[in-house]
């Protein structure tokens, strides 16, 4: 990371956290609770909630950004129309007879192609989008952000911090919901599930049929291990690595305070990546 993000990142605090100690909980495998840690000096980053959402509208607006194709591909040809008389569809033809150039043609050009020339994507600069991340990381301790987004946990503290074991403890999604009930999140993938609709209007017609509520986000250090395939189903689940941990994953809709479990060693991975020590 630049030099810069990291001295604004390690000198700034929350004011209304002034003289505050950030503990959680850490949950091991049988899902009771197995010691006591205090959050890193990442959780302690003021809420800067324009700043998370100009960056959400960066990262979203990318995925949707034209990606338009040679403006001369299927014109590039020497086929040319010969006229009448020949009891031949009045299209450009090779001197072979084949028909180039026009849309119903063989490598003929597109009808329609994407206009590239629309800048939908609104784009922000590393130090910005850096800030953003931590802002929203350090959101999801935030008991009254997380219930803001309407999540739903039987936990008194957030984020929920488990032991490394977990990722390999359970294979079975029944055994993880057992789990999930346990430390207290379980709810909030219930509530999804419940809320899970139709989607108005043509978007049924365009792969986009359902609405799925966002519920827990799950930050481990490998999509492979089993636990993260046991979960990966569950509705409104998304799972992310310290590597690709996006603020599409922490702040969907560009609003801050996702309900979120971590594991221990993805979370020192995640301090390690922003050069923010603990207190």
């Amino acid at each position: 990371m630049h030099e810069a993000v990291t001295r604004v990142l390690t000198g700034t605090r929350d004011p209304h956290l002034e003289g505050a100690r950030l503990t959680v909980p850490v949950y091991g495998v049988l899902g009771d609770v197995v010691g006591e840690m205090e959050l890193p000096e990442l959780f302690y980053y003021p809420i800067r909630k324009d700043i998370i959402n100009r960056a959400f509208l960066s990262a979203f607006t990318a995925m949707i950004q034209p990606k338009g194709r040679d403006p001369l591909a299927g014109k590039r040809t020497t086929a040319r129309y010969w006229g009448v008389g020949y009891g031949l569809a009045r299209v450009p033809r090779l001197p072979s007879g084949v028909a180039r150039f026009v849309v119903s043609a063989r490598k003929g050009h597109a009808a329609f192609p994407p206009r590239t020339d629309r800048r939908i994507h609104e784009e922000v600069n590393k130090n910005e989008r850096y800030m953003a991340i931590v802002s929203a990381l350090a959101a999801t301790s935030r008991i009254e952000l997380v219930k803001a987004r309407g999540h739903v946990f039987n936990t008194e503290k957030l984020p929920v911090v488990v032991v490394n074991e977990v990722e390999d403890a359970y294979s079975k999604a029944k055994d993880s919901k057992i789990f999930l009930e346990k430390v207290g999140v379980w709810d909030d993938i219930k509530r999804s599930y419940e809320k899970v609709r139709i989607r108005a209007g043509k978007g049924k017609m365009r792969g986009r049929r359902y609405v799925e509520p966002r519920s827990v986000l799950f930050i481990l250090t490998s999509y492979r291990c089993p636990f993260a395939k046991s979960v990966r189903n569950f509705p409104g689940v998304d799972i992310a690595t310290p590597g690709n941990l996006s603020i599409l994953h922490l702040a969907p809709g560009g609003i801050p305070g996702r309900l979120t479990v971590i594991t221990k060693r993805a979370l020192e991975e995640l301090l390690n990546k922003y050069k923010v020590m603990y207190i």
